[in-house]
């Protein structure tokens, strides 16, 4: 269930095959584009993507250190 207690869809981060992770959350690129910290940009392909603060400390916990 990867954290879903209810079996819906929920926010979720997942390693790939290759090594990569992706992150299933809300779209919220036009939302928070000009909120990025200065030191933030992001190409015209990506997409701000919001998940929650428990999904993040869940996914710790699998995440390898290197």
């Amino acid at each position: 269930m990867r954290g879903s207690l209810t079996n819906e869809t929920c926010p979720d981060i997942f390693e790939l095959a290759d090594g990569n992770f992706a992150v299933i959350g809300t779209e919220s690129t036009a939302a928070l584009d000009g909120e990025l910290p200065p030191d933030a940009a992001r190409a015209d392909y990506e997409r701000i993507v919001v998940i929650t603060r428990e999904t993040l400390i869940r996914a710790k916990r699998d995440i390898p250190d290197a």
